[in-house]
């Protein structure tokens, strides 16, 4: 990827539609929607089959230990490698441009952070494994500073992969809600925000600016 914040943002019309894409991909907006599906994240990563005699993946059953650990991680690697990859098709036709332009006066006053995290951003509230990864591209890449990091790591880290953590393993929960099921979501996410932005004080008084 290219140092966005050294470059003027001339975003060509492909950096608008790869950006709109690709919020649409990570967001999970069409993940139930059938034939339109084939945009959506979870559904591109897939899932791995079963083994015929026992009802669990390669990764087995009651497994323990580093080697339970080590399978564990392998299992996210197809995750991560998708969602790299997708980020670095966006940044190809524009879309990191685009979302820098359009979305830093909204994310940089609101956490502190730029418009180029947008999609990270997006991914990380399905994924947690795939925002990390696009993160750590981003930063890798110097499109974010280091204080940048840190508060787009609080972020993601408070009540990491929301919705799609929610949906899945909340779902057992939702029939004995006396709220709809929304407010909690609601709390969640007003709730990394501000995680976020305890951070972006704790930055701004103790650590120093680092590019």
């Amino acid at each position: 990827m290219v140092n966005l914040k050294k470059k003027a943002l001339n975003v060509p019309i492909s950096g608008y539609i790869a950006l709109i894409i690709a919020l649409v991909i990570f967001s999970g907006l069409l993940a139930k929607v059938s034939g339109w599906n084939m945009l959506d994240f979870n559904t591109l990563n897939g899932k791995f089959g079963l083994m015929s005699s026992a009802k669990a993946t390669f990764t087995g059953i009651g497994g323990a230990g580093a080697r339970s650990g080590f399978l564990f991680a392998l299992s996210l690697a197809p995750g991560v490698m998708l969602a790299l990859g997708l980020m670095e098709i966006v940044e190809h036709y524009g879309g990191l441009k685009a979302a820098q332009k359009l979305l830093t006066p909204i994310l940089r006053p609101i956490l502190g952070i730029p418009g180029i995290c947008c999609v990270a951003l997006v991914s990380s509230l399905q994924s947690t494994d795939a925002g990390a990864g696009m993160t750590k591209a981003l930063r890798t890449n110097k499109d974010i500073t280091g204080n940048e990091l840190l508060i787009f790591t609080a972020f993601q880290f408070t009540a990491g992969g929301l919705i799609g953590n929610y949906l899945a393993s909340g779902s057992a929960l939702f029939m004995y809600m006396t709220v709809p099921i929304s407010v909690p979501l609601a709390v969640m996410f007003v709730m990394k925000i501000f995680g976020a932005n305890m951070m972006r004080v704790y930055c701004k008084m103790f650590v120093q600016e680092e590019e």
